[in-house]
């Protein structure tokens, strides 16, 4: 808010009689002491505005001695998350790099945001994910790092355990392309169904050659609800929902193995363009989200979060297996 504009006042106190002309030396005394008052405030100014860029400059000076850029984009999708603000502040103090995090709501968002440079780095989808990308978009998308597998829970409110199921008991699971496929390979683990060669990330119904429950794909957002109904004894729910819906560990009665080779295509990471995977820079701030002060950050929001630490050539391998799995899912559909 502005102060009021001061008003003259009769008791203030008088202006000093208008000096008499003098000498000129008088006069240039004067100007001289006025130069010299301007060019000392320009000094001075200048010196408080480097002061105040000083941090931000010497930030810059490391990056570029140490061969980093010194800013970076990486789009996410929960950057109000604690862990990103130890994440970033890290990325300046230990590297020199200033990450200015780009939030996306919508994750059909990030990967295409990603292509076209408006971000350097997105960090918001597992392998399956990406790879189901670049063969829908034709497009080469890598990953560079990996962060962890979030395991994917069945639920059930009336049974212990997955032996305990009664035959031909209904088993809901998402409908959805990429969470089905998992959920199939999840119910496989666990026993209850098999899938034709073993099954895929891309397994859909038609692959389930036996089973020993009734399954039922409903929406994601519904599983939950269609196990506490009691329309369903058992529930694929994904981590979220199952927050939301308030279910709980206990009544968790099987979840995949983040150990297992079909877990793979599952392990969330840092993409970046094609050109860019073997970037200092990018492999670094890859690298950075396992230092333990931000793990320490990031395990109170997801305590079920297995941490998985994979060489950028292993995760870029595996991609170009799923993405082989995802082109014969699509020939065959």
């Amino acid at each position: 808010m502005s102060s009021p504009t001061p008003t003259p006042s009769s008791s203030g106190p008088a202006l000093p009689p208008k000096p008499k002309r003098r000498a000129p030396v008088a006069a240039i005394a004067v100007a001289v002491v006025l130069v010299l008052a301007l060019v000392a405030g320009g000094v001075w100014l200048l010196l408080g505005r480097s002061g105040d860029g000083g941090e931000a400059t010497a930030a810059s000076g490391q990056a570029t001695s140490q061969g980093f850029k010194p800013n970076v984009k990486i789009g996410v999708a929960d950057n109000a998350l604690p862990y990103w603000k130890t994440y970033t502040e890290l990325a300046k103090s230990k590297l020199g790099v200033t990450v200015e995090l780009v939030n996306f709501s919508d994750y059909s968002l990030p990967n295409p945001a990603l292509k076209q440079g408006e971000i350097d780095l997105n960090q918001f989808q597992h392998i399956q994910y990406l790879a189901n990308y670049n063969v829908t978009a034709g497009d080469d998308l890598q990953p560079i790092g990996a962060t962890a597998i979030y395991p994917l829970p069945l639920y059930s409110t009336s049974v212990k355990d997955v032996a305990s199921l009664p035959a031909d008991a209904v088993v809901v699971i998402p409908n959805d392309a990429i969470n089905q496929a998992r959920a199939l390979l999840l119910l496989q683990q666990a026993g209850l169904v098999q899938l034709k060669d073993g099954g895929t990330a891309f397994s859909d119904l038609e692959d389930v050659t036996s089973a020993k429950v009734k399954i039922t794909p409903v929406a994601a957002d519904q599983t939950a609800r269609a196990l506490q109904s009691g329309s369903a004894v058992a529930a694929v729910v994904n981590v979220n929902y199952a927050v939301k819906a308030g279910l709980t560990d206990s009544q968790v009665i099987a979840k995949d193995d983040p150990a297992s080779p079909s877990a793979a295509p599952y392990v969330n990471v840092f993409a970046a363009r094609a050109a860019d995977k073997d970037d200092k820079t990018y492999l670094a701030l890859a690298q950075l989200w396992h230092d333990p002060a931000v793990q320490k950050a990031f395990a109170p929001d997801y305590p079920s979060a297995v941490i998985v630490d994979k060489a950028a050539a292993e995760l870029q391998a595996d991609l170009a297996k799923v993405e082989q799995d995802a082109k014969a899912a699509k020939a065959a559909g």
